[in-house]
């Protein structure tokens, strides 16, 4: 009960609610001071007239991760004790609190604190509305009811959705950010490594929504759940503009994106869940707040001038688009985000451009020196003030170094001075009061009002004198911002049918044309008329931001009316190189193109888009098998088609479609549409028609390969890709072309991978005689063909026992997938070579306590991390990045929790424990011999792409003979038996630095 004594030596008031509870412990190592928060309020850089105060501290508030308000103006907080860190005994019973704090004197700081509720776990977000609070804390999202407004839990927290993942190798990237929109649905955020299958509790795996990285959200009356919009890494941010568009902030790949429904953006890593979107989406902002030529990890040494200058760094949380009344004119409509490392707020200004918008950077403004400062919220009050939330500790999101659990703080950013008075409970106001507050020129009232209005309508009663004010408002009103408010509350309201709506696609302004094509084909399966209304607009419409959303709107369609519509907006060529359009197009016409070739054909031909007519050809292509009518059809509009571009861009895609496959059959019309193209001139052209004609089985195109792949005098691209075609489609004849090219360095790798192509014992022995003299790419290509199948693999370990090549070429990996070989002559040489390799422990956790036991701090303060460095470029690297060096199969490991001892020996020994499940094997028999083991990126009918731990590669379903989906992680187990205990010691002190050294012997 000590809290509970110190704020009442406080002298701070408690609701009878309040339920005091243990302190959480402060893990938190070699920590300066805890700074005190009046002083770092008065260290804070602002602009002249802006000044910077403490609204709440420790011990009043602690690790505030979230912020809400209420209609009374008080401010909600969710503190989280559990971020980051796997439950241990010390922490089982810790537990994260929703608070409501007030200020009830009026002094500008809160003086009265409520324990709404303090028995959550992973307690990321909340948000009040609807009769209660809505808490998300993974894998659930949660609803405390509180129906008579007496801020008191009405009864146990009800669990409305669940699936949010919560994977134990990564805790801090999970789904977060509830936020109304101004739709009526409860919009959040998804972290990339946690994929979630979300549905209602007990809901069958078929009734579930997958929830990856990006913005999702939830109906609170339908009980729907969809993502919105896929993408980026961790989103920690959003808000809607004037207009309402929908905002985003990220990290490291770029920090703000447009958040138009249906879109697929870039991603930190892996690949999209739809393999058939083939493109994404690049952010919104022309700049980054970091020196790209810098590794973005290398901001943990410290904030260089240049990132300094660029804007303090990559990582971002929090995000406003301010729309309050305080601020000076210039500061409103600006995007603000809390800059992590930088320690200051970020300003980007929003600006039309084409189909959407560009942000470019403002004049960043304010700024804190406190080393402790770590914000990570921001949100605008009844006054027009800003609150920010500062989680105050010195580590960051990864808690690499423990967290201070007692420490918090929210500050507030004013400007000039005003009266300080109570805000109304704008619960107690009628509903015409309630209209007559989407007027407001502070957007805090009228989204409140839309709130309750919401409310009020969705439980019933009179309504008619309310959507009559409702109407005016939008009719009479010049402020199209004012008239947008009006329209959304009628929508939430159910005020605004789909008749109304379609008069509003006529509007004179854009951005209530734009609202028109969403709220038609949100409120459900939009009628004839309706579609037939939209397709008029595709036509007729100028508007790039208009069009857009028709773009984006052709998801939400049936798929027979799709191509039509779609065929309308890509005439129009003033928009084919836009970053957005072009994209959101193809995502659109994606799903109906194999159900209606004919038609797509027809589309694609019609173009304007060179992308859509790339893409369509190659989803008409990869269709083939099953559909063969459509690649026909493109060739010959190919054939018929008088435009170069057009030709190219089909010619383009289907070679794209095909690539992977080793054998397809031939169109009818192939020889002679490949006769008539042949006469275009165009070299790119003939290139791609040469690929395609040797997966149709074209004997004369294959000899026309062979040429190129041996000739001296052609360019370097021509005669890769000739050699990379004939690998693929196992020519006869190429074997003496391949073993010829194995001494050029610039084709040698891709001369190796032709030889393994075949299941040739000869060739297996060859490239193993070669070994030595080929370069080190090609080595590698070497290494993993030799492995894939038993004969070349015998021949290969026969080699490293007879000192023709040494055994440290092979990775951990490879030596255990030749293991999966049961041939007992291969185990008997892989014993031989390897005679340190044991079984995979059965009992792996004796095997972490061994090692752990043997790594004491005095044991670690003898490593050396440089020589633990050369042991991870040899086995780990290329997997794996660490301070931005290495591979991009696995995770990303200069974040993970490397300083937990346990956690990191856990990770490598058992490396399947805590696995996400986008890093997966599986293994795969091909029908040559081939055994590939790796984890499958997408699948298509005709292709698979698959990540080994060295390559890329795409596989003929054809070529497939069994598979076996594994929950083994694609990092092996038994990489510590192959090291000395001294290795292993230097290799964990590597894995533990803070910064990068460098190998030593």
């Amino acid at each position: 009960m000590r809290y509970g004594l110190i704020v009442l030596m406080l002298g701070i008031a408690f609701a009878p609610c309040c339920a005091a509870a243990d302190d959480p412990p402060d893990t938190q190592r070699d920590a300066p001071a805890l700074s005190k928060a009046e002083e770092v309020a008065r260290a804070v850089r602002v602009p002249v007239g802006f000044r910077v105060s403490v609204f709440a501290s420790e011990p009043l508030v602690r690790q505030p991760i979230a912020m809400t308000t209420d209609a009374r103006g008080r401010l909600w907080v969710a503190e989280n004790y559990t971020y980051a860190v796997a439950p241990t005994p010390e922490l089982e019973a810790v537990r994260d609190r929703i608070i409501c704090l007030a200020d009830t004197d009026h002094d500008g700081r809160a003086d009265e604190r409520t324990v709404f509720w303090d028995d959550a776990r992973e307690l990321t977000s909340i948000e009040i509305g609807a009769g209660g609070l809505w808490a998300l804390c993974p894998p659930r999202l949660l609803f405390l009811p509180d129906r008579d407004g007496d801020d008191r839990i009405d009864g146990p927290p009800q669990t409305v959705l669940e699936g949010f993942d919560l994977t134990p190798a990564n805790r801090h990237n999970f789904a977060n950010g509830l936020k109304w929109g101004p739709d009526g649905w409860l919009y959040g955020r998804n972290g990339i490594t946690h994929v979630g299958h979300v549905g209602a509790p007990g809901a069958e795996a078929g009734e579930r929504v997958e929830i990856g990285p990006g913005i999702w959200r939830f109906h609170p009356q339908t009980r729907q759940i969809e993502m919105v919009a896929n993408g980026t890494t961790n989103p920690w941010g959003h808000d809607w503009d004037r207009h309402g568009e929908l905002f985003f902030i990220n990290t490291v790949i770029g920090h703000l994106w447009h958040a138009v429904p249906g879109a697929h953006f870039r991603r930190m890593f892996g690949a999209d869940s739809n393999p058939y979107v083939y493109q994404l989406i690049e952010q919104t902002a022309d700049h980054f707040h970091w020196d790209t030529a810098e590794k973005w990890n290398d901001i943990r040494h410290g904030v260089t001038g240049s990132t300094d200058q660029a804007g303090g760094g990559h990582a971002h949380s929090g995000l406003l688009i301010y729309q309050g009344n305080q601020w000076p004119a210039p500061h409103r409509g600006a995007v603000l985000t809390i800059n992590l490392h930088g320690r200051r707020l970020n300003v980007d200004h929003l600006e039309r451009a084409g189909a959407s918008y560009v942000a470019h950077h403002g004049q960043d403004q304010f700024f804190w020196s406190d080393p402790w400062f770590r914000g990570i919220e921001l949100l605008a009050g009844p006054d027009g003030g800003v609150y920010v939330a500062d989680w105050t500790d010195v580590g960051e999101c990864h808690e690499l170094d423990g967290v201070h659990r007692s420490s918090g703080r929210i500050f507030k950013i004013d400007y000039g001075t005003h009266e300080r008075a109570a805000a109304a409970d704008l619960a107690r106001l009628d509903n015409l009061a309630l209209v007559e507050l989407l007027k407001h020129e502070n957007v805090w009232f009228a989204r409140q009002a839309q709130r309750l209005l919401t409310e009020r309508a969705a439980a019933g009663g009179d309504f008619q004198k309310t959507v009559q004010a409702l109407r005016r408002l939008f009719d009479e009103q010049q402020d199209v911002a004012l008239q947008l408010r009006a329209m959304w509350t009628l929508y939430t309201c159910g005020a605004a049918p789909e008749g109304w709506l379609m008069e509003q696609l006529a509007h004179v302004d854009e951005h209530v044309r734009t609202w028109g094509v969403r709220l038609l084909v949100d409120r459900g399966a939009a009628s004839d008329g309706a579609i037939e209304r939209l397709a008029q607009l595709a036509k007729e419409e100028q508007s790039g931001l208009v069009l857009l959303y028709l773009a984006s709107a052709l998801q939400k369609l049936p798929a027979e009316q799709r191509l039509a519509i779609a065929g309308s907006l890509a005439a129009h060529e003033e928009l084919a190189d836009d970053r957005e359009f072009p994209l959101l197009l193809w995502y659109g016409c994606e799903a109906a193109t194999p159900l209606f070739p004919a038609q797509a054909v027809k589309l694609a031909v019609g173009a304007e888009i060179p992308l859509l007519r790339r893409f369509i050809a190659r989803r008409l292509t990869q269709e083939a098998d099953r559909a063969p009518t459509g690649l026909a059809a493109l060739l010959e509009a190919a054939r018929a088609s008088n435009d170069a571009a057009v030709r190219r861009d089909l010619v383009a895609g289907m070679a794209e479609g095909l690539r992977g496959r080793r054998r397809a059959p031939q169109p009818e019309n192939w020889q002679a549409v490949a006769s008539a193209l042949e006469a275009d001139g165009d070299a790119e052209l003939r290139q791609r028609l040469r690929e395609m004609a040797v997966v149709f089985g074209d004997g004369v195109a294959l000899d026309e390969l062979k040429k190129l792949a041996a000739s001296a005098e052609a360019d370097l691209d021509t005669r890769r890709s000739a050699v990379e075609a004939l690998a693929e489609a196992r020519a006869e004849g190429c074997e003496a072309i391949f073993e010829a090219l194995l001494g050029d360095g610039d084709l040698a790798a891709s001369a190796v991978r032709g030889l393994a192509s075949f299941d040739n014992p000869a060739a297996a022995e060859l490239i193993v005689r070669r070994f030595p003299g080929l370069i080190p790419t090609a080595q590698d290509a070497a290494l993993e063909t030799l492995i894939a199948r038993p004969t070349s693999a015998l021949a290969l370990l026969r080699a490293i026992e007879g000192g023709a090549i040494s055994r440290d070429f092979v990775s951990i990996f490879q030596v255990r997938q030749m293991q999966a070989f049961e041939q007992p002559e291969i185990q008997d040489k892989l014993r031989a070579v390897w005679p340190e390799l044991r079984p995979i422990s059965a009992d792996k956790q004796a095997r972490i306590a061994e090692v752990r036991g043997r790594l004491t701090p005095e044991s670690l303060g003898q490593a050396k991390a440089g020589r633990g460095r050369r042991l991870w470029d040899k086995s780990c690297a290329k997997c794996h990045t660490l301070f931005g060096e290495g591979g991009k199969i696995g995770p990303d490991l200069t974040g993970a929790q490397r300083s937990n001892l346990a956690y990191l020996l856990e990770n490598v020994i058992d490396p399947s424990a805590t696995l996400a499940p986008g890093f997966r094997m599986s293994t795969l028999a091909l029908t040559d011999g081939r055994v590939i083991q790796g984890v499958i990126l997408s699948k298509t009918e005709a292709t698979w792409e698959v990540q080994t731990p060295t390559d890329k590669l795409s596989i003929d379903v054809n070529d497939i003979d069994e598979t076996a989906d594994s929950t083994q992680s694609l990092m092996p187990e038994g990489l510590v038996d192959l090291l000395a205990p001294e290795e292993i010691r230097d290799l964990v002190a590597y894995l533990m630095s803070q910064s990068q050294v460098m190998a030593a012997e």
